[in-house]
């Protein structure tokens, strides 16, 4: 194995036994000879990747995808039916919320036992526990059951036990969903010190916020199989274009203009033919000032008769982060009953109240609220722009909000 690398996983692949009834289980039991006789659902095949030292990567994918069984087999809780994992370094995992506390032992209690479990001794635990109790912030809680805690609550002991001490390796499974967002962002606080210290971190999670501010690569799992892999906004996009498969979906990703990838999908019944931003004579535009009225113009053709059509649009930072969306549903614009052989173009006038930087607007076409139902074409970096501001008053960060400002003695 690499001395780079934390993490290596190689053609790892999990099959799990079908068995027509429970006594069929049992004498395959009793004759391993025979368990080939029943059919095998293959829940991943072929996996691949490794994680370096001090990396940090996300996986994703649809619930069933195979996320949570390969941090499974990563952790060793079961092992690979082809293929092997090797992994170099302490592992501290939170897989599953309050795995392993038993209800009616005290919260300390289990600190105990979940710490013994990843190797600390007892004597470690205890000069420890003051830090957990501080970090889980549970209060007297700490030495009551378990059975009347929370699922926040049982989150905030387990993740507070898992990280008492920076492990090689953090592995994390959606545990962090959980809970108020006060301690989300405490958690990913220490999971981001933690990464800055050399802690390589593999997590699963549905958040594209967490992937992409934690994350150096995403991975995106589908049906068993690594489908896309790379940065964390060009996963994530093509995730994003993966649930919105209506039967029909085709995505693809290709090189902008920029050097970045354009994510497209859909099923083409409705068509972007152009969007671009334009000043107030309609001139096209690439460089914006803040506070500047601008037009976003999308040219729309419809390719078969649909019963509706919703347009939306994206605003995002130089991070991919959303600053700003709505639809033509939301603004009560949305068209019925088209024909194949129409076109539309929408105008969506409004004040670019914009910081400093690079951004990109996505567009997409679809019916009611969102693209999730039926999704004609979404368009990642349907087109960019910069935005100066040269004569405002000089400010920091994503948003326009110039103050009033008065001054007086007091």
């Amino acid at each position: 194995m690499s001395y780079e690398n934390s993490i290596e996983v190689c053609g790892v692949g999990k099959a799990y036994t079908i068995y027509p009834s429970l006594k069929a289980r049992i004498y395959d039991w009793i004759n391993p000879a025979h368990r080939s006789r029943h059919p095998q659902k293959n829940v991943l095949q072929d996996i691949s990747f490794s994680v370096k030292r001090g990396e940090s990567v996300g996986i994703i994918g649809v619930n069933g995808a195979g996320k949570s069984t390969l941090l499974k087999l990563i952790t060793g809780t079961t092992q690979p039916t082809t293929g092997h994992i090797k992994i170099s370094g302490t592992v501290s995992a939170l897989l599953e919320l309050g795995m392993g506390f038993h209800p009616d032992f005290t919260g300390r209690q289990n600190a105990i036992i979940a710490g013994q479990l990843l190797g600390m001794s007892t004597s470690r635990i205890e000069a420890l526990m003051a830090s957990i109790e501080a970090f889980a912030e549970i209060g007297d809680y700490i030495d009551r059951p378990t059975r009347i805690y929370s699922s926040g609550m049982q989150m905030r002991l387990a993740f507070s036990v898992a990280t008492a001490i920076r492990p090689d390796i953090l592995i994390v499974d959606e545990a962090l969903s959980v809970g108020d967002s006060y301690f989300q962002h405490k958690s990913y606080e220490r999971i981001k010190e933690f990464s800055r210290q050399g802690t390589s971190l593999l997590i699963v999670s549905h958040d594209r916020w967490a992937i992409q501010n934690i994350c150096d690569r995403a991975i995106l799992l589908s049906e068993g199989h690594i489908v896309s892999e790379g940065s964390p906004d060009v996963v994530t996009d093509y995730y994003n274009a993966l649930i919105a498969s209506g039967g029909k979906l085709t995505v693809k990703q290709v090189a902008h203009e920029s050097g970045a990838i354009q994510t497209t999908s859909g099923d083409g019944e409705a068509q972007i033919l152009d969007a671009i931003l334009a000043n107030e004579d309609g001139l096209p535009l690439e460089i914006v000032k803040t506070g500047q009225r601008v037009i976003l113009k999308v040219s729309v053709g419809i390719a078969e008769d649909i019963p509706e059509l919703v347009m939306g649009y994206m605003i995002k930072d130089r991070l991919a982060q959303p600053i700003f969306g709505t639809n033509t549903f939301h603004a009560d614009k949305k068209l019925l009953d088209l024909k194949q052989g129409q076109k539309f173009e929408f105008d969506c006038s409004f004040i670019a109240a914009l910081g400093e930087g690079n951004y990109s607007i996505a567009v997409a076409l679809h019916t009611t609220d969102a693209h999730l139902i039926k999704n004609y074409e979404w368009r990642d970096l349907a087109l960019v722009f910069t935005v100066i501001n040269d004569t405002n008053l000089k400010f920091i960060g994503s948003s326009w909000m110039p103050p009033k400002i008065t001054v007086s003695e007091i």
